[in-house]
């Protein structure tokens, strides 16, 4: 599967300028035994934490996408768990992702709360939508759509859209010109019974978010096509 590896970051106590000290992850967590290292979310982590991961690994989602556990970053707070995902369509990948869940069990001033969720979502577009110059303001709105159409209670959110064109010249000139779409955000999930929020509903409007962009309908409640998350292989590099 064909991950973003590229780095998150949203300004709002998120990948770029997060404080606390860093906990070395010494838990090799997996997605529903994949082999990747998700992060924090064993033993020693808080009970909050780990409700909140195993919710994730239990989480029910659409076939299309294909979610693994990954390396979680280990600088951004005392407990971290992370997930790549990507939207496939045979062979070819639509859209792809990363969704990491933070938790700091003082709290975090920039956050307003314990937990907190960054992502980084990107895209292939066709030429005629990556013109449009509310493509950014559109894509933003998908995001926070997809939280609200899930009844999902949520603050502080923060992020960019960067629309990027790249153009091939020289030996490179047969290839057709690509344009790219990338969502950088992070938002402050409200916290239930135990000081967990609900993040399996988070993590499903966050696939909803990789389905829109990839281009595929909105699945209807209740789908059937909705599955647990299989067993997978850990991440393969690009």
């Amino acid at each position: 599967m064909a991950a973003a590896q590229g780095r998150l970051s949203d300004g709002a106590g998120g990948m770029d300028d997060a404080k606390g000290t860093e906990e070395e992850a010494r838990h090799k967590g997996s997605h529903h035994g994949s082999g990747g290292n998700g992060g924090s979310g064993g033993s020693t982590a808080p009970p909050a934490f780990a409700a909140a991961v195993e919710a994730l690994r239990a989480a029910r989602l659409r076939p299309q996408i294909e979610v693994e556990a990954t390396r979680a970053p280990q600088r951004l707070a005392p407990h971290a768990y992370a997930l790549e995902a990507a939207v496939v369509d045979g062979d070819e990948d639509l859209a792809d992702g990363r969704l990491v869940l933070l938790h700091d069990p003082a709290g975090h001033d920039a956050w307003h709360g314990t937990f907190r969720l960054v992502t980084l979502v990107r895209a292939e577009l066709e030429p005629e939508m990556a013109a449009d110059p509310l493509l950014p303001d559109v894509c933003w709105s998908w995001l926070t759509g997809a939280l609200q159409a899930r009844g999902l209670t949520y603050g502080e959110p923060s992020g960019t859209v960067t629309r990027a064109s790249s153009h091939y010249f020289g030996g490179l000139s047969a290839r057709p010109s690509a344009s790219q779409i990338e969502i950088r955000a992070s938002w402050t999930p409200r916290e239930g019974l135990g000081g967990v929020p609900d993040t399996a509903a988070h993590l499903a409007s966050w696939c909803d978010l990789l389905a829109q962009v990839a281009g595929l309908p909105p699945a209807a409640p209740g789908d059937a096509s909705v599955v647990t998350l299989p067993q997978r292989r850990g991440p393969q590099s690009r």
